[in-house]
């Protein structure tokens, strides 16, 4: 409900009172016209004119009190007076009350907030993405699309979490609204069909919620990516099903990380290195053992592990707190791990490894915690499941630590900001782990102790000067633009990992590869270092100075006047 909405629920509320205000006005009136008066000389006349009577009733209502018009009253025509005031006194206190009641309805206030969201949605006028649910995960994404200053409407259930994010520390003016996003009409209200929408994004605790989200948005606006949080496989095939764009298990995601740390360590380093956040310390190179392991917690997230430790060949053991509920396999041992009797019963002291995974981030801790007194050789992984509990993790210090909404905020900035990068990733894992070191070994030598930067560049009419230049046929290679604007013999600390052009994609591209208009890039680099190439590419004078080394006129009569000059010199 917008405007018309709040008008006919203040009009629905507030009938009565009104009615009892015309009401004991009209008794008012009418009964002034009946009582007779006095002339000026004292005389005995008739009552008053309408337009008389309801003058007096009105100045006499508002407390103005002009007096006894248009001449004295009669003793009739005073206690019909007297009689009038307490009656619209009695009809004003009815109705006064009934406003502040009215004023203080959270159904009103909802209408009106609700009315306010959709005047805001509509005056946005930049793209925004659609963030269905903000918990943990929406919380984490929402910062980090704040912090590349691209905007974003919510929408949640929680009224506490929406005032939250009214209250968070944000360049950008957040629009958030509690409501339930599984009701179509609320995903209209929240922009749905605003032509700046750019994607809907499903991160709410409830698979039904999202799928209900994904099939809304095929349904209404078919050409608008939708990007889905799916906790079960089952969730995801359904979501698939109806043409969800991307769908995300964290569990499942997590379970192939894992496989790919023992499989593969150069691939989950570079895994780890290019989703990481640019400045903060490169993560270490790990190997996790092959042998006997202990998975404590058979959820969601110990099926997602065992399920791929399992394709791995390796030995497992369960320990399920509830076997019958979980749907634990033969042979699981019933208890929550976090006895030292439960896990020597397990084989700890054998095993290589152990994972904490149950939902509850105290008994993860305790877990791994009596494992490493009973066996400090262990491999750990231990699931964080909330983020407010960051620094007893941190403390403990597992060789992996498992979060989630992590996971899943990770992989949906990439896949809004920098479509390229999970391109890039997918095609690297096919590539094994020897080019996955080789390509390690290039950062290292760029990025030295932090994680780079990874961001994809389109070469459209953005990069100004670069479009300028291969407009006019300029033969640029990819190498050239590496170069550094103050020292042409210097090289930009940036790797480009691959290069889109049509249907095609490069991985790693040979630097001398010339450049076309609307190839894509992705690129990995020393923080900081994208804002300056994108500035040498917007810059036509500072590009050509660049690949040429020359100074050149800088306005288009003086551009006109040195190529005249060339021209004549040749000639």
């Amino acid at each position: 409900m917008a405007v018309n909405g709040v008008f006919f629920l203040v009009m629905r509320r507030m009938r009565a009172p009104l009615l009892a205000l015309i009401l004991s006005y009209a008794v008012a009136i009418f009964g002034m016209t009946l009582m007779p008066g006095v002339d000026a000389e004292g005389r005995p006349t008739g009552g008053m004119s309408f337009f008389h009577a309801f003058y007096v009733i009105s100045y006499t209502a508002t407390t103005i009190g002009f007096g006894e018009l248009p001449q004295a009253f009669s003793e009739a025509q005073r206690a019909w007076m007297t009689l009038s005031i307490y009656l619209g006194v009695v009809a004003w206190l009815y109705s006064i009350g009934n406003i502040l009641a009215l004023i203080q309805d959270p159904a009103l206030r909802r209408e009106i907030r609700a009315a306010r969201f959709r005047r805001r949605v509509r005056r946005l006028r930049q793209p925004f993405y659609l963030i269905c649910g903000c918990g943990e995960t929406g919380g984490l994404l929402l910062q980090a699309l704040d912090a590349r200053d691209q905007q974003a409407v919510v929408i949640d259930l929680d009224p506490l979490r929406v005032a939250e994010l009214e209250l968070g520390n944000y360049h950008l003016d957040t629009l958030a609204f509690d409501a339930d996003a599984g009701v179509p009409d609320n995903l209209v209200l929240a922009g749905l069909h605003n032509r700046y929408c750019a994607a809907a994004i499903a991160l709410t605790n409830d698979d039904q919620a999202n799928l209900a989200v994904a099939m809304t948005v095929k349904l209404l606006r078919p050409g608008l990516p939708v990007l889905c949080r799916a906790d079960t496989l089952e969730a995801a095939d359904n979501m698939a099903s109806f043409g969800t764009d991307e769908t995300v298990n964290p569990f499942e995601a997590f379970g192939g990380h894992l496989s790919m740390a023992l499989n593969a360590p150069g691939q989950y380093l570079l895994h780890e290195w290019l989703t990481g956040v640019p400045g903060m310390p490169l993560v270490l190179p790990l190997k996790a053992p092959r042998g006997k392991w202990v998975v404590c917690g058979y959820g969601r997230f110990g099926k997602a592990v065992v399920r791929n430790l399992q394709q791995e060949g390796l030995e497992l053991v369960i320990v399920e707190a509830e076997p019958e509920r979980t749907g634990c396999p033969a042979g699981c041992i019933r208890g929550s791990g976090t006895e030292a009797v439960t896990l020597i019963q397990a084989g700890i002291r054998e095993a290589v490894g152990i994972v904490a995974g149950t939902d509850h981030d105290i008994n993860n801790l305790s877990i791994v915690m009596t494992a490493r007194q009973i066996n400090p050789n262990l491999f750990m992984v231990v699931r964080q499941n909330r983020q407010a509990n960051g620094a007893l993790f941190r403390r403990f210090d597992a060789h992996i630590t498992m979060q989630p909404s992590h996971i899943i905020a990770h992989e949906f900035l990439s896949l809004l900001t920098t479509p390229l990068h999970s391109r890039f990733l997918a095609l690297a894992g096919a590539q094994g782990n020897d080019w996955a070191n080789e390509l390690i070994s290039r950062i290292v030598g760029l990025v030295s102790e932090t994680v780079p930067e990874v961001w994809d560049l389109s070469l459209s009419r953005k990069q100004a000067g670069l479009w300028q230049l291969l407009g006019e046929g300029w033969q640029i290679n990819l190498g050239e633009l590496l170069r550094v604007p103050a020292e042409r013999e210097s090289r930009l600390p940036c790797v480009p990992l691959l290069l889109k052009r049509g249907g095609a994609e490069t991985l790693l591209p040979d630097e001398a590869v010339l450049l076309q208009p609307g190839d894509r890039i992705l690129f990995c680099a020393r923080p900081g270092t994208r804002q300056r190439l994108i500035a040498t590419l917007r810059d036509r004078n500072v590009l050509t100075y660049v690949l040429t080394g020359r100074d050149v006129p800088g306005g288009s009569l003086w551009r006109w006047l040195e190529a005249r000059r060339r021209r004549a010199h040749a000639g």
